[in-house]
């Protein structure tokens, strides 16, 4: 089972949306996939429930036994280890972990963890853990990959969730933001992940233990603005600075004299267009952009843009299954896009 985490600390850059889209869309090419929402505004949830079966989820009481707040809740009351963590499914290939806002609490409790890991205090590396050991239960329902989706920070959450990340993807905008995030977390990353090395020395044997690799799977360019098939200047300037930035911070590599474009950049996962359309219509039916009800729409430029959505949906997922080691199937289980398509 693969872990891939889907992280910016810039926030605003469609990261949510992505985790979604492409959860679907490894579901829907006979992949079983989980989704786990670790970020503490619970934005994930939110796209794949509605809000009655929120409410279920989050009561008024303090329990929630059905989040991930619910799952490491007897930690954080200090009267036992994670609980067994709820999976609610989608359908039978795709599963999520429930966010909750609760999560937030968990917080002090990682700051308070991470040095003690130092001593050798089993305790605090339970707590680090987690997230790592959730997953995994999680999973066992034959789970081959999970999708990970934090918060804009770089707090001990994200910490936690990056730790038992296998890979990370890097949802970009082409804008100043986006650029100063990667000059901050790139380092950030590569401080977590030699420290963790550090401590896994120290880990009791009989704790199951995330290897901690968070290696950089590439990025993704969102919502960037097109005219006659070209991002519009107001970004271009900014894309033209991606691949050289993100070498340097993300990859600790040397600055070079000439680095390829996005287009032709091989850490480029994908340049994916604003669906600005197509996301309200998406919403209402609760389902991706891709598999929105089509036949309502009387006028050829929807149906040919859910078609184009899903082929770079399609295309990002191959991308990231490629570098995760994990065949995708050429054809998709959804018949509803094909027929949409002929009729």
């Amino acid at each position: 089972m693969k872990t891939i985490a889907f992280f910016n600390n810039k926030g605003g850059v469609g990261k949510t949306s992505l985790v979604y889209h492409l959860a679907w869309m490894f579901a829907d090419h006979g992949i079983p996939t989980l989704a786990v929402d670790l970020d503490p505004q619970a934005n994930l949830t939110a796209m794949f429930l509605d809000e009655e079966r929120l409410e279920e989820l989050w009561p008024d009481d303090d329990e929630h036994p059905q989040t991930v707040y619910g799952a490491i809740r007897p930690i954080l009351r200090g009267i036992g280890d994670i609980a067994k963590p709820h999976v609610e499914k989608i359908n039978p290939s795709l599963g999520v972990v429930p966010g909750d806002l609760g999560l937030s609490r968990f917080e002090d409790r990682l700051s308070d963890a991470w040095p003690r890991c130092h001593n050798r205090d089993e305790s605090a590396f339970r707590i680090m853990t987690a997230f790592h050991r959730l997953i995994e239960s999680a999973t066992k329902w034959g789970a081959e990959i999970a999708l990970i989706d934090v918060g804009p920070n770089l707090g001990a959450i994200n910490r936690s969730a990056l730790i038992a990340s296998d890979q990370v993807c890097l949802p970009l905008a082409p804008d100043l933001f986006s650029l100063q995030g990667l000059k901050n977390l790139g380092p950030t990353l590569r401080d977590w992940r030699a420290i963790w090395a550090e401590l896994l020395a120290k880990a009791p044997s009989d704790l199951p233990m995330p290897k901690g690799a968070m290696q950089p799977a590439g990025y993704i360019v969102m919502q960037h603005g097109i005219r006659d098939s070209r991002p519009v200047k107001a970004y271009q300037r900014w894309m033209e600075r991606i691949p050289s930035i993100y070498r340097t911070a993300v990859l600790d590599e040397k600055p070079v004299s000439r680095t390829p474009t996005v287009d032709q950049d091989p850490y480029s996962l994908a340049l994916l267009k604003h669906y600005r359309s197509l996301m309200p219509l998406a919403m209402e039916v609760r389902k991706p952009m891709f598999f929105s009800q089509t036949r309502r729409w009387r006028h050829r430029a929807h149906v040919d843009a859910v078609k184009n959505c899903y082929k770079d949906f399609q295309k990002l997922a191959r991308r990231i299954a490629q570098s995760t080691g994990i065949a995708m199937n050429g054809y998709h289980l959804n018949t509803q896009l094909v027929e949409n398509s002929n009729s």
